[in-house]
């Protein structure tokens, strides 16, 4: 099993900056891939970023440019690096890893856009 805790959420205005953690424990040599969504009220849950196990990324279009993930595999944790930040990205944000085929998921922490 793998066990994920969000941190760094919070109010920011819009334009600024802030940068989501997800650290991993239990089973992570098993990972194979990990990933950001987000999910508005009343919208669907959407990808932000995902990363795979090798490195590889790739970002949904509204965010491009914008968003970066990374992995520090020392630290066993996933970050999303989000600047430029927009009103309509506000929303809770959820961590994912996918290992042996089964997904997990974290409490997800809240990001809000606002001036």
């Amino acid at each position: 099993q793998v066990q994920l805790v969000e941190s760094g959420g919070g109010l920011v205005q819009p334009g600024g900056s802030l940068r989501l953690s997800c650290a991993t424990s239990g089973s992570i040599f098993s990972i194979d891939a990990m990933g950001w969504y987000r999910q508005a009220p009343g919208k669907q849950r959407e990808l932000v970023a995902a990363i795979t196990s090798g490195g590889s990324t790739n970002y949904a279009d509204s965010v491009k440019g914008r968003f970066t993930i990374s992995r520090d595999n020392v630290k066993n944790t996933v970050y999303l690096q989000m600047n430029s930040l927009k009103p309509e990205d506000t929303a809770v944000y959820y961590c994912k890893a996918v290992a042996d085929r089964l997904a997990y998921w974290g409490q997800g922490t809240q990001v809000t856009v606002s001036s």
